[in-house]
């Protein structure tokens, strides 16, 4: 009798924790179905070209920072999203990108890269979106304060698309270290809630509330800016009462206020 016991319970489990992992990869397979996941891109061919959404230096001479999201490569865009920073000082001529690739640290090298580019180029195919801004002498003074959050982002040898330490990772970390950009991450941005250090409470990346997170795959996070969020898996789901918007694994933001990347 205590085994059939045992059994149903283990049964009763099992079934409970394959109907929830089914509900978390609901919008992921939506995305899928969307065709916002391409499969026969190439990495070799895929399109950076400019999407004519950022300042243009030579019109803009204030200081700017932006950060920057995009679907990210192949099937992993059913996921999530690739981000990244960029800055422009005052009556600097280009802007500079800061962002963490992947394949860099796979090969040995420094998986974060500075470019002189514009900074809404395309993301093999994927066109991005702005998701942050700061302009004029408040991104001025922030601007020396987003360096110091590059050299000191901890995991440059390393990167792992799932759970972290990622591209969404190091965006996360800067975030933190400058609270006047009031990030709002997308919830599509595995990665973000991966804590550098081992650590498992923090600052939540706008800066405006806090979170706790287990390895990035276990957590919670509250915060004015970003709501309430839940992340199982990596995968955040939950609701943000400032801009009346559900935030779903896979398909990002759903409301008000929401944008392309998610």
């Amino acid at each position: 009798m205590r085994s059939v016991l045992l059994y149903w319970f283990g049964m009763r489990v099992l079934s409970g924790l394959l109907l929830f992992v089914g509900l978390l990869l609901i919008g992921p397979l939506v995305t899928l179905a969307s065709g916002q996941v391409r499969f026969d891109n190439d990495w070799r061919t895929a399109s950076h070209h400019v999407a004519g959404i950022a300042p243009d230096p030579a019109e803009r001479r204030e200081a700017i920072i932006q950060v920057y999201a995009a679907r990210a490569f192949n099937w992993r865009a059913a996921f999530g999203v690739h981000t990244w920073i960029a800055i422009k000082p005052e009556n600097a001529p280009a802007f500079t990108v800061y962002e963490v690739v992947g394949w860099n640290a796979y090969r040995g090298g420094d998986a974060v890269v500075a470019s002189v580019k514009p900074p809404d180029t395309h993301w093999y195919d994927a066109p991005p979106e702005v998701i942050g801004e700061l302009r004029g002498p408040e991104a001025a003074a922030a601007i020396p304060r987003v360096l110091a959050a590059v050299k000191s982002y901890p995991y440059r040898r390393l990167y792992r698309a799932w759970p972290g330490p990622n591209s969404n990772t190091f965006v996360a970390h800067i975030a933190r270290h400058v609270p006047e950009l009031r990030l709002d991450l997308p919830p599509t941005a595995i990665g973000k809630d991966y804590i550098p250090g081992g650590g498992v409470f923090a600052k939540a990346p706008s800066g405006t509330g806090y979170q706790v997170s287990l390895f990035g795959i276990l957590g919670v996070l509250a915060a004015v800016e970003e709501g309430l969020e839940v992340n199982i898996l990596a995968l955040t789901a939950g609701i943000d009462p400032l801009d009346l918007a559900l935030k779903i694994p896979g398909i990002g933001r759903v409301g008000f206020g929401t944008g392309t990347a998610g």
